[in-house]
């Protein structure tokens, strides 16, 4: 199992809830490597068996890097079944100051780099000649409740949540490819506490998503061998709500 951007926040919360469901686990990460390494340790110690993680770098923006990715956990697990892809570049532009630059940025990271692991594992699977491999895309509930803010991030997720269809169809039967879409679950520097708890509260169930409720769908998943070319929203419903403005916005 490869989590990306497993060293914190969200997927150190999926790496930690596989590993302790019993799955070995790849942690990368780009430039949090202190934290990737206490993320393994701390899936080591949470597997039933004590079986240990590793950790693993790659810049996502190069595609030479993300290509060696999928090998360089092969090559120390000795197979690899599922790979979760919950790194993300995440940064404010609006249609009136995107460039180019951006939406390179952010599809590359993205889009592109979760279609080429997920391209490397079918071709592993294939070669092994097993079926049952999973790829988990980590989404947003704004697809489904869009608005202007952070254009090109929500554009490289669109096209995503897209590609999960297509990859569906391409994949099967070696790979199921399914969508975990979130609401608002972790704040950041641009929202208080007070306020993030405010935002929270905003859904139909009066509660967003939590990291918990995240990397439980997750898991769900990876474990349903009937579920592919979807997405799961965990977002307590916000995806039904209008929002003018990003969270961070409001």
């Amino acid at each position: 199992m490869l989590v990306t951007g497993a060293g914190k926040r969200l997927g150190r919360e999926i790496a930690l809830t596989l590993a302790r469901a019993g799955w070995r686990v790849a942690v990368h990460h780009r430039h949090s490597r202190s934290e990737a390494e206490q993320t393994a340790a701390d899936c080591s110690a949470a597997h039933p068996q004590g079986t240990p993680a590793m950790v693993c770098h790659a810049d996502l923006s190069v595609e030479a890097s993300v290509r060696d990715l999928v090998p360089a956990v092969v090559a120390e697990f000795g197979a690899l079944d599922a790979v979760v892809n919950s790194a993300s570049v995440f940064e404010h532009d609006s249609a009136d100051t995107v460039d180019v630059a951006s939406f390179q940025r952010h599809w590359m990271a993205n889009t592109a780099a979760p279609v080429l692991l997920a391209q490397a594992l079918h071709q592993h699977v294939v070669a092994r000649g097993s079926q049952d491999s999973v790829v988990v895309n980590l989404l947003d509930q704004k697809l489904w409740n869009p608005n202007p803010d952070f254009f090109s991030y929500t554009l490289s997720k669109a096209a995503l949540e897209t590609a999960n269809t297509l990859m569906a169809q391409a994949f099967s039967p070696y790979l199921r490819v399914v969508g975990v879409a979130p609401g608002l679950t972790l704040t950041s520097h641009m929202l208080s506490d007070e306020k993030f708890a405010e935002l929270h509260r905003q859904s139909p169930l009066g509660r967003s998503s939590t990291p918990e409720d995240v990397a439980a769908s997750v898991a769900f998943a990876l474990s349903n061998r009937s579920i592919t070319g979807t997405t799961l929203l965990v977002d307590g419903g916000q995806h039904l709500m209008r929002f003018e403005r990003d969270f961070s916005h409001m």
